[in-house]
């Protein structure tokens, strides 16, 4: 039970970091373009580690 919990967190930091990755590469406009400013990343990488 409590493996599958790391392994479980684990996942989730490295979906909260390929987020990141993927939206940092974008440029502000075409963040704007998405409705996401730059300073939103990290909540919106926040939301999906946990979904």
């Amino acid at each position: 039970m409590f493996v599958a919990f790391i392994l479980a967190r684990i996942r989730a930091y490295w979906r909260y970091r390929q987020t990141i990755r993927e939206l940092m590469q974008f440029t502000d406009r075409e963040l704007e373009d998405l409705g996401i400013s730059r300073y939103e990343i990290d909540v919106i990488a926040r939301q999906n580690a946990v979904s």
